[in-house]
């Protein structure tokens, strides 16, 4: 499915196609936690990088964080904002290029309801976020084992 999204000053517009369309993964690690402005995480979908368009191209910012306090490890984890406005629009990792994962806040497309949430890094979590984890969701202090692929496959058969 094609899915559309945009900054919130409108500069850039964009649009991938995703089979992963349940916006389901909550990261609550540091970096995410400081970049969506939000309630403590992120979530991302999964999409075709090789299917992305993009107008205002000149208004993208790459944002690599640093891993270690002393700045010496970048994150090969790449966070694309708008220069302008400073939404965070979407992020790729150089270990899986075919892979785009567009903020789900940044999606202008309606999505699914999501059936069950995977709450990922609550160990980074920040003490006043609350995670509304209910039964049926799974949580983890670090990176789950299960991909975002097999998600889709066990919970909504796609």
């Amino acid at each position: 499915m094609k899915v559309s999204g945009s900054c919130h000053c409108q500069a850039v517009k964009y649009s991938v196609e995703s089979d992963g369309l349940y916006p389901y993964q909550k990261c609550y690690c540091t970096i995410c936690r400081k970049t969506s402005g939000g309630e403590g995480y992120a979530i991302n979908l999964s999409a075709d990088a090789s299917s992305l368009q993009v107008e205002g191209e000149q208004y993208l910012q790459i944002y690599q964080a640093m891993l270690a306090r002393d700045g010496r490890k970048k994150s090969e984890h790449r966070r694309i904002f708008c220069r302008n406005c400073g939404s965070h629009l979407w992020a790729s990792h150089s270990a899986w290029p075919e892979l785009l994962h567009p903020l789900a806040s940044s999606v202008d497309s309606e999505l699914p309801t999501v059936p069950c949430y995977t709450h990922i890094m609550l160990g980074s979590k920040a003490s006043w976020v609350r995670t509304f984890a209910t039964d049926q969701d799974l949580c983890f202090d670090d990176y789950p084992e299960e991909s975002i692929a097999e998600w889709h496959d066990r919970v909504t058969g796609i």
